[in-house]
């Protein structure tokens, strides 16, 4: 039986002194509008009071302790809520946003630093501000960086990032790819749709970009992850193998074929469904799976070890996924 700790790389803080920065902000209203628009007033009804009563696990660290020993967590890889990214901001703007919720991520692992990791943010809208950003995260002891899908204009292929990977690169940063919004927009505003379509597919397109412009080839020490199983791309990654071998404009930008490259990336275990982690594992590697469970919120698992005994897997790759991979992250010399 590993020794390994158990170690959960899914999880949020909500930090209300960013949100404090940014109220009255021209752009602000636009965005919420935007997202308002994107879930539907049905989603919106039922987001607000869910996010609400998860406020003190979200912000104070003895009930998030609390819920990690009920959970039997030993770990967490803190990330801050996606709301946060305000992709909208101005360079200024942004550049206060990013620091001040690296800094309050950091604080907020600090006060249990024995079983909190956290990651900081920076501004993808600003590609010039990355590097500098992802050093400041660093530099506050935090292990890496969050980001979303995509940036109003940018896709994670755009040259411009090229900076930002080298760096991550060099460092070891993580890089915790978690979207935030889906472009499909109001196709996805009735029933959920917005999460339980969007984010799957905000994911399986972000990485499609990573790897068919060939950002892995040029970084393969990049260590990323990503949220929610990758998306759909793992389970289809077929589909983008007969492109990449038969049409030769999908085939121009990377080396190889692209489910090779799914072993060059990591992913949390959060797919809801033991038959698609088990897919997950064997496509990507149990080297290759973390657990998650998008602590706090509803649309997370609530057992998250539970869920990933499920999926039935031998002992080894169990004890792996549980924690022995993201140790070797999360506490490497």
């Amino acid at each position: 039986m590993s020794t390994a700790p158990t170690v959960d790389v899914h999880a949020h803080v909500l930090l209300p002194e960013v949100e404090a920065l940014v109220a009255g902000l021209a752009g602000l209203a636009e965005a919420k509008a935007l997202d308002a628009r994107r879930n539907g007033p049905a989603a919106l009804a039922v987001s607000g009071p869910m996010v609400r009563e998860r406020i003190p696990k979200l912000t104070d660290v003895s009930a998030r302790l609390a819920a990690m020993d009920a959970r039997g967590v030993d770990v967490q890889l803190v990330s801050p809520s996606p709301s946060h990214y305000h992709y909208w901001a101005d360079e200024e703007t942004a550049e206060k946003v990013c620091r001040l919720a690296n800094e309050a991520t950091a604080a907020h692992c600090s006060a249990a630093p024995e079983r909190l990791r956290g990651l900081g943010l920076v501004p993808l809208q600003h590609p010039g501000h990355l590097v500098r950003l992802l050093d400041h995260a660093l530099d506050q002891g935090l292990m890496g960086v969050e980001i979303s899908s995509h940036a109003p204009g940018r896709e994670l292929s755009d040259p411009a990032y090229e900076p930002f990977w080298s760096r991550a690169e060099e460092t070891g940063a993580l890089v915790f790819l978690h979207p935030f919004g889906c472009t499909l927009d109001e196709r996805l505003d009735r029933w959920y749709l917005s999460n339980t379509v969007g984010q799957p597919t905000e994911n399986a397109v972000a990485l499609s970009h990573l790897i068919f412009s060939g950002v892995l080839d040029r970084h393969p020490g990049l260590t990323l992850i990503a949220a929610h199983g990758g998306g759909y791309l793992p389970t289809h990654i077929g589909r983008a193998d007969h492109a990449w071998a038969t049409r030769p404009d999908a085939g121009a930008g990377c080396a190889h074929l692209p489910s090779g490259y799914l072993r060059r990336l990591y992913f949390d275990s959060l797919v809801h469904d033991p038959h698609v982690l088990r897919e997950l594992v064997r496509v990507a590697g149990a080297d290759r799976v973390l657990l998650g469970s998008d602590f706090p919120f509803d649309m997370g698992s609530e057992d998250p070890v539970a869920a990933l005994r499920a999926a039935r897997l031998p002992d080894a790759d169990f004890h792996a996924v549980r924690g022995g991979n993201a140790a070797a992250l999360l506490f490497k010399e």
